[in-house]
């Protein structure tokens, strides 16, 4: 009986050596490879800026030069229509919202906290359908607006002063598809 131990154990060591594979270091054919090799140089592939003034490019969107960044429109005290200053921004996205037929954008109007609930959720709604007419007569298709309005609910500044105010009486322009 220990004579079959020991063979078993012995069995069992024999198989536990043979089971760890020893690698064999990689040898260094470099010192005495004497081919003339060149050295492989990767191709980086780069494309070149989109130019900001194309507003049918994605792109632009996070390209701070053009126009397709900006998507606030701020507005006057009391008033629902869009200053000269920024129809060219409405029209860049009406270019891009025309002759891309799957972008579908909300337009979010907002007023400050002047004026009762009521007024001002109308007068986020004038807001929002001012820009969304200017971006229907330079190409975008009625079925790619949408126009919500959030009246004074959902301000950026929350200090009772002009400077604040201004900033809340906006519409903000939302691409729920690009």
């Amino acid at each position: 009986m220990k004579s079959t131990w020991r063979i078993l154990l012995a069995l069992v060591i024999a198989v536990a050596i043979s089971a760890c594979k020893t690698t064999e270091p990689a040898t260094d054919t470099s010192a005495t490879d004497t081919t003339d090799t060149k050295p492989v140089v990767e191709e980086a592939t780069t494309s070149a800026a989109p130019d900001p003034r194309d507003y049918t490019d994605a792109r632009n969107f996070d390209n701070s030069e053009s126009l397709l960044s900006k998507r606030v429109i701020y507005f006057d005290f009391d008033k629902s229509e869009v200053k000269r200053e920024y129809r060219d921004i409405v029209a860049a996205h009406a270019a891009y919202v025309a002759a891309n037929s799957t972008a579908r954008v909300t337009l979010e109007g907002h007023a400050d906290e002047r004026g009762t609930r009521e007024y001002n959720l109308g007068l986020g709604e004038r807001r929002g359908n001012a820009v969304s007419g200017l971006l229907s007569v330079a190409g975008a298709r009625g079925g790619q607006l949408d126009t919500v309005s959030y009246g004074e609910e959902r301000p950026v500044c929350r200090v009772s002063d002009d400077n604040c105010w201004s900033q809340n009486r906006r519409v903000e322009i939302v691409y729920t598809a690009r």
